[in-house]
């Protein structure tokens, strides 16, 4: 568990870079209104790009850890994108942290660390009958798509950020889900069975799905509407298919008790650190001056 554990952060650190620089080629990129052509102006931006091997990377690290550990467990370590995409955002759009985030910062690591201590999801099925994943893409499908309009039909600001972001997180829970059955089948029957596998070309089209849904989400609202909603609703949903899946079981009793308070502890960081002036300002900074840069073709006309 300690190797699934140490792969999962080393992910989370990746994916979380590889966000932030997807939130600077974004709010610099021309919309579109069709898939393709948002993908195909972000495409010819070289951050977003470098956003894209932070993610590609991620995903490698989420396959290792997948591969040792529980669903359950390895997911929510994915809540560290949050905290971290404060400190490389901060790098990025050159934003000082201050006190207060830091404390978030901290309640963030150490919620996380009470919750999977005391949680420890174990055991379950190594592979998912073929049966149940029919039920299983149906509803994460069904919930994937009522975000997804909801949030089209909001205008650009807090609700339509969190509601893509939020189908973002429900398609990036079914990858991970997909993730791990292929590196099962990977282990026991090789390459050749994997590259046969449905598995793999289902968590490849779920995946990329997931990347365009949370491209638009990045251009319809702040990184802090859109980067809570998309780490907790993943660690939630993951959770859930990992108990309900892949019959993984958390321990109970008086466990629960120090696992509620780890939570608690951590939605208080999650929930705090969003609303700190310090992470706004890495999105209003940009936005500045992406409205600047717009004004100016209109000063020189006049």
């Amino acid at each position: 568990m300690i190797v699934a554990i140490t792969c999962a952060v080393l992910a989370a650190c990746s994916n979380a870079w590889g966000t932030v620089l997807q939130r600077r080629a974004a709010t610099t990129t021309p919309e579109s209104h069709s898939p393709l052509g948002l993908v195909g102006n972000l495409v010819r931006n070289p951050v977003w790009l470098g956003g894209i091997l932070g993610v590609v990377g991620a995903a490698l690290f989420q396959a290792l850890a997948l591969d040792y550990g529980t669903l359950a467990a390895v997911q929510p370590v994915f809540i560290l994108e949050l905290p971290l995409a404060l400190v490389f955002g901060s790098l990025v759009f050159r934003v000082q942290v201050s006190r207060k985030a830091w404390g978030c910062v901290a309640a963030i690591f150490a919620g996380l660390a009470i919750s999977l201590f005391s949680a420890a999801p174990a055991g379950g099925r190594a592979q998912v009958p073929g049966m149940w994943w029919i039920p299983t893409i149906a509803a994460t499908g069904a919930v994937g798509a009522a975000l997804v309009l909801v949030g089209l039909r909001r205008p650009h600001g807090l609700a339509r950020a969190a509601c893509l972001a939020a189908a973002a997180a429900v398609g990036n829970a079914l990858t991970a889900a997909l993730v791990k059955s292929a590196m099962q089948i990977l282990s026991r029957h090789g390459a050749t069975a994997f590259f046969l596998a449905w598995q793999t070309y289902g968590f490849a089209l779920v995946g990329s799905c997931s990347i365009v849904l949370l491209g638009y989400a990045m251009q319809g609202g702040p990184l802090i509407a859109s980067q809570p909603a998309l780490t907790l609703g993943d660690a939630v949903v993951s959770f859930c298919l990992g108990v309900t899946l892949y019959a993984e079981s958390p321990r109970r009793g008086m466990w629960l008790l120090p696992a509620l308070f780890g939570v608690a502890l951590l939605s208080y960081g999650v929930v705090t650190l969003s609303r700190t002036r310090c992470l706004a300002k890495c999105v209003d900074r940009d936005t500045e001056e992406a409205e600047q840069q717009a004004a100016r073709p209109a000063a020189t006309a006049m």
